[in-house]
Parts: C-alpha cells; sequence; structure tokens
C-alpha cells in the first residue's frame, strides 16, 4: 500500500491534501463469492447502511446465504424483507447462473479483470460498478477507477473541478496502476469531509 500512495502523492497533489487532511485511508476488504455479491447487488442506488440492513434481515430469515436457499424465497417473502422486485430478479439471475453452473466464482481469482469482468457482466443486473467493487473488495485489483460511483465522481468534480467523465478518465491515466488506492483516498475524502463512517 505504501509504494501505491508514495507512487500517487508524485502524481497529484489532491492526493497529498488528502492525507494531510484526514490521515491515511482504509483498504477496504470483503471475503470473495456469492454472499458479497449478494450485498452489493443491495447496494447498488442505495447507502451501504440501508443495504446493510436488509442484507441482516435475509441472513436472519434464512439458514444461510446460499444460491439454492434464496433461489426458493418467494418473491413476497423477498418484499417483506425490504428487497425491490427489481434487486430479487437479480439476486435469483445470479443464484440460478451459479446452480447452472454458467458462473464459478471460484474460479474468478486467476482470471484477470478483464476476464471476471466478462464473466460477471453477463449477469442480469450485474454492471460494471457492482463489478469494480468486487474485484477491488474481494480480488484486491490495483487498479480500477469505479465512475459509476457518486462518491468517486462528486470527489473529483470538487477536488479537480472536472465535471465530464471521460475527462475524469484521462486524467486518471496518470493514476495507474494504482487507481484502486486513489479511489480509496477518493473515498476517504468523501466520507471524512460529511462525517461518515462507513464499515465495508
Amino acid at each position: 500500500m505504501q509504494e501505491a500512495i508514495d507512487y500517487l502523492l508524485e502524481k497529484d497533489a489532491i492526493f497529498k491534501s488528502i492525507i494531510e487532511q484526514y490521515g491515511m485511508p482504509s483498504i477496504p476488504k470483503r471475503p470473495q463469492g456469492f454472499e458479497t455479491l449478494v450485498l452489493l447487488i443491495l447496494e447498488q442506488q442505495v447507502s451501504i447502511d440501508s443495504a446493510k440492513a436488509t442484507f441482516l434481515k435475509i441472513k436472519a430469515s434464512q439458514k444461510a446465504i446460499a444460491p439454492e436457499i434464496l433461489l426458493r424465497i418467494l418473491d413476497e417473502e423477498f418484499r417483506n424483507l425490504g428487497v425491490s422486485r427489481q434487486k430479487t430478479s437479480y439476486i435469483k439471475a445470479l443464484a440460478t447462473a451459479i446452480l447452472n453452473k454458467e458462473l464459478d466464482l471460484e474460479s474468478l481469482p486467476n482470471k484477470t479483470a478483464q476476464q471476471v469482468r466478462e464473466e460477471l457482466i453477463k449477469i442480469k443486473g450485474i454492471g460494471n460498478w457492482t463489478i469494480d467493487i468486487y474485484l477491488m473488495f474481494c480480488l484486491q485489483a490495483p487498479d480500477l477507477l469505479p465512475l459509476g460511483d457518486i462518491a468517486v465522481v462528486n470527489t473529483i468534480k470538487e477536488l479537480l473541478d472536472i465535471h465530464d467523465k471521460d475527462t475524469m478518465e484521462i486524467h486518471a491515466e496518470q493514476w495507474s496502476p494504482y487507481r484502486s488506492y486513489a479511489t480509496y483516498l477518493l473515498w476517504h475524502h468523501y466520507l471524512n469531509k460529511r462525517n461518515r463512517t462507513v464499515v465495508y
């Protein structure tokens, strides 16, 4: 991590100001597998806290969060647990792909980030944001910038006065091969500035 931070400090003054103001970021880690992907689906377009509350309700109501178990839950039961119809269909599409052996989650750590993206993007409801976060949190991919993430985009706008995603991408090329670490710093600024604590 130190090597990545040193590299970023040389490349862009914003990272120096973030660390001076708020200290070092933590590196989010989550276990690989189905359970984390279900949580990421729940986190799409809502706060981490509200997604976690829903996830814990599902966990409390079932023996385990496993594809064969979640596939048997009626849509109405999911709705009673706070899961939207759309997200219910995404969770079931993921469970079905795993049970049909169309997706082998255990093989993903041995693949490149691009190969992982190509596998996961085929599943209904799993888009680039979900894949970026899975790659970063679970597979420790070092060089991703999730521009589907509102906090990342808003922090770049605020600190660099760049308002167009294509321009953001071009600017961030200089952060490669450590764009994931740049993202952790951007999140660190976003949360601290708003006095928010997130447990990943």
